[in-house]
Formats: structure tokens, C-alpha cells, sequence
């Protein structure tokens, strides 16, 4: 028991070195934004809570940021796929608005739901009808004028296929309507076959394989690591671990796919996320740092904010500061 004890430390101690030796180094010139950058918006944007005067404020937060899409939060679906038009009711006026104040700006329904995947209760999308259900969702919410659709389905097993037999039902519509079909995506295993070591010891399998994560990507026209809730202790190790998932999302995503890393604008400390580790600040160095190694020229590239209610001014800050604007890359 104490050998095993011992070699358990040590994989730790060899493990949090790496990462910390994957956040030290030199930023590369051109590791900035390329205009294709995101936030996630709540659902008060589209249920009558906020109005003219909340928008004004997103926008002097937008304009002149690399923010060029917007998931705005106009779920959730029912279990069963379906999505009420009664959740959305302000979504015209966003529409219009946002078109109005941030021209160019895309206004994305972003869909999710809980999958029945680690309980008896949630989405099940080997269920044919439900895919089915979930595709007229989509339809649905193009047809009130969103400029695409973001899904956000968890939790979702790599390897499922019933999630890519979706996928490709999915994208069929968007490229018809000529919108973008996004998805928020798990982490990419950062050891070999982790995901499999995790399902077996705790039934939740967190991480992706690289392979589905390819398998994802190769479906969509923009996909949204959510690179945060790491339980990292440090912030040195939180950014060595966002370099790390930059640079195993870029070797896996085409590049005909806009790849975006995650930025943890938000402040819950439990277990599974420590707040002063996790910051916008460490995020954006650890994506320009996996940039920079990995494939600095990419230019479908960005990073995504999460999450407008939760977000302070100094994660804005941050945002801008450490990503730049338009041109200055």
C-alpha cells in the first residue's frame, strides 16, 4: 500500500511539473485574436429581463473586441427534445438590436439539456424521435431569425455515436440555411485513454478521447472547448493545462472548423473548480502559449467567455488585455 502510495505521489508531483513547465515561456507575436472570439449570454437576454439599457452596456463591452458571435441561452429543451416557443419570447428584440448596435455581430440560440447518460433522467439521443425532436428544435429557432445554433448537451461519453449521428442531421439544415452549427465540447483526455480510467473508477468520464474530439469537430463549423471546472490548485497549473488543451485541440481540428478555447468568466469555488486558479488572465496566456507552439498562423481561432451574468470588469479586462483587438496581432 505505501509503494503504491508513493508512486501515486510521485505520477502527481511529475504530472503538476509539466503543466507547470507548459505555462512558462515566451508569448509568439500573432497569438491574438483573429476577430472569431465569443461569450455565452444567460437567458435574461431573451425572457424580458434585460432590456436597452443592459444592451448598451454588453455592447461597449463587445464593441471593438474580437467577439464576433454571441450564444445566447434560449433552452433549455425538454427531455424529450422539443423546445417551447414561451422561452424565448424577447428573442425578436434581441435579434434586432444587437443587429442594430453590433453589426456583424451573430446572435447564436445556444440549446442544451441534461443527457440520461449518468442517471435515469435527461435527453436520450440514441432515442431516434428525440434526435429528430431535437432537429426541429433547431429549425425552429433559425425560423425566429437566430443567425445559428449552439449546442451545449452534457454529459456526453466520448465515443457516443449517437451524438455525431445528430451532428450530421444537424449541419445538414444549418449549411442549408447557411448559419453556423457550434457545440461546447469536453476536455481532450491529457493522458492517453483517461476517459476510461475515470468512467471506471467514478462513472463520469470527463474528458474526450483526441480521436472523438476529431470526430466532433469534423461536423461542426465552430466548436467551444470548455476549458475550465479543471480542480487545478494553482493558477500556474490551471494555464499550463489550458496550453496543453490548445495545443491536442489543434492537432485533432480541421482547419476549415473555427476552434475557440473557453475563458472561465465566472466565480464558483467547490471542488471541482478553485476560482483563484482558474481566471481569465491564465486562460488567455494558456492559449496563446498552446498557440504559439502548436499552429500560430491558424486563423480560424478564438476564444470564448463564459459567462456574461458572472463575468466582473477585470475578466473583461483581462480578456482584452491579454487577447487584443482586431489587428493588433
Amino acid at each position: 500500500m505505501a509503494t503504491l502510495a508513493g508512486a501515486l505521489a510521485l505520477a502527481v508531483l511529475a504530472a503538476g511539473i509539466s503543466l507547470r513547465l507548459l505555462y512558462a515561456g515566451d508569448l509568439k507575436p500573432g497569438t491574438q485574436t483573429r476577430g472569431r472570439d465569443a461569450v455565452w449570454l444567460g437567458h435574461a437576454w431573451v425572457d424580458g429581463r434585460n432590456g436597452e439599457r443592459e444592451l448598451a452596456a454588453l455592447a461597449r463591452r463587445v464593441r471593438g473586441s474580437g467577439i464576433r458571435d454571441l450564444y445566447v441561452h434560449a433552452g433549455p429543451l425538454h427531455h424529450n427534445g422539443t423546445l417551447p416557443a414561451a422561452r424565448y419570447p424577447r428573442a425578436a428584440w434581441l435579434l434586432k438590436a444587437v443587429h442594430r448596435e453590433l453589426p456583424g455581430v451573430r446572435v447564436q440560440a445556444w440549446l442544451g439539456d441534461v443527457l440520461a447518460t449518468e442517471g435515469p433522467t435527461g435527453l436520450r439521443l440514441e432515442d431516434r424521435d428525440n434526435r429528430a425532436r431535437v432537429v426541429r428544435s433547431a429549425r425552429q429557432v433559425l425560423d425566429a431569425g437566430f443567425d445559428g445554433v449552439h449546442f451545449d448537451l452534457e454529459p456526453l461519453h466520448s465515443g457516443d455515436r449517437s451524438y455525431l449521428a445528430l451532428l450530421d442531421t444537424l449541419h445538414t439544415l444549418t449549411r442549408a440555411r447557411r448559419v453556423p452549427l457550434s457545440v461546447a465540447a469536453h476536455h481532450i483526455d491529457p493522458l492517453p485513454g483517461l476517459h476510461t480510467a475515470a468512467d471506471f473508477f467514478t462513472g463520469h468520464p470527463k474528458w474526450w478521447s483526441q480521436k472523438y474530439f476529431g470526430q466532433v469537430a469534423r461536423r461542426v463549423d465552430q466548436i467551444a472547448v470548455m476549458s475550465y471546472d479543471t480542480a487545478m490548485p494553482l493558477e500556474s497549473l490551471y494555464g499550463g493545462y489550458v496550453a496543453q488543451q490548445t495545443a491536442l485541440a489543434l492537432e485533432i481540428t480541421p482547419p476549415t472548423t473555427d476552434l475557440l478555447m473557453g475563458l472561465p468568466g465566472y466565480h464558483t469555488d467547490n471542488l471541482g473548480r478553485h476560482a483563484w486558479a482558474e481566471t481569465v488572465t491564465a486562460a488567455v496566456r494558456g492559449t496563446r502559449l498552446g498557440l504559439g507552439r502548436q499552429d500560430r498562423h491558424r486563423k480560424r481561432f478564438g476564444v470564448a467567455l463564459y459567462v456574461d451574468f458572472a463575468a466582473t470588469e477585470e475578466d473583461w479586462r483581462a480578456y482584452r488585455k491579454g487577447w487584443g483587438a482586431p489587428g493588433t496581432g
